[in-house]
């Protein structure tokens, strides 16, 4: 049975915290370690950017970066419900949405005054795109093996 767009997209939001969850857990004890890259806040960063909110103090901050994160994982996993509700799984619909995600993401950044990713070393743009990569791969495994898999085609 087909879902429709509505649900589609309700299952790549929670295919998408779950994608969230792995690329925070591949981040801190593989990629952070290896790297030696401290925490980032740029999801709170971006928050701040765009919403009228101010935290008062660093536990503050910590709290808004995580919903941020978590937030921005939503909507990449609605993005590949969109995907999949448009007829594309596994490998195909992982690149497709990595790739409309990533390169929104690098515009977006860009033009809000974020951040300049054509200054960024080597490492930090590999970093970038292996977690985001991670994220968009786990949605998928999630949303086509888990929450969408009723809906394969």
């Amino acid at each position: 049975m087909k879902h429709t767009l509505a649900a589609s997209v309700g299952r790549g939001i929670l295919a998408g915290l779950g994608g969230s969850v792995v690329m925070t857990a591949f981040q801190k004890l593989i990629e952070m370690p290896l790297t030696g890259r401290e925490d980032s806040y740029d999801p709170a960063t971006l928050a701040q950017k765009l919403l009228p909110v101010h935290p008062k103090d660093a536990k503050a901050r910590m709290r808004l970066n995580y919903t941020a994160h978590f937030a921005l994982g939503a909507m990449w996993g609605a993005a590949y419900g969109l995907v999949a509700y448009a007829g594309l799984r596994g490998p195909r619909a992982v690149v497709a949405t990595f790739g409309a995600i990533y390169a929104s993401d690098l515009v977006t950044i860009t033009a809000l005054g974020l951040g300049k990713p054509w200054t960024w070393s080597r490492q930090d743009l590999a970093i970038d795109v292996v977690d985001k990569f991670v994220h968009v791969a786990a949605t998928g495994v999630l949303f086509d093996q888990v929450v969408g898999r009723d809906n394969a085609s």
